[in-house]
């Protein structure tokens, strides 16, 4: 089975951009819908934005306008540029399949990426 490894965060400056990626050894990825979670500390993690295997989009209303996921299946990745970042985006950053990729039972997360926004 695939692993999950997000990367790309860092610190950035408030209406700073970013753009993170998610890639999967087991290529999984390309034949799966797929989101970007986000959990901010003390908070639960939440869907931000979600791409369908023909590339059809969601996001979260709070992030809307300003992220853009997109994927690239023939390098099995995923990305979620982000423009005009808010300190209310600090959070790691996580992708995962839809549904959420299950290992023996559990659900399997990867490490995440940090994103910290300054004010």
């Amino acid at each position: 089975q695939g692993q999950l490894v997000e990367s790309g965060g860092g610190l950035v400056q408030a209406g700073g951009s970013l753009r993170i990626s998610c890639t999967d050894s087991g290529n999984i990825l390309a034949s799966n819908s797929v989101a970007w979670h986000r959990q901010a500390p003390g908070k639960q993690r939440e869907v931000v934005a979600s791409i369908t295997a023909g590339a059809s989009t969601n996001y979260a209303a709070s992030v809307k306008g300003r992220f853009t996921i997109s994927r690239d299946n023939a390098k099995n990745t995923v990305f979620l540029q982000m423009y005009d970042l808010k300190p209310e985006d600090t959070a790691v950053y996580y992708c995962n399949t839809l549904p959420i990729m299950t290992i023996n039972g559990k659900q399997y997360w990867g490490k995440g990426t940090l994103v910290t926004v300054s004010s």
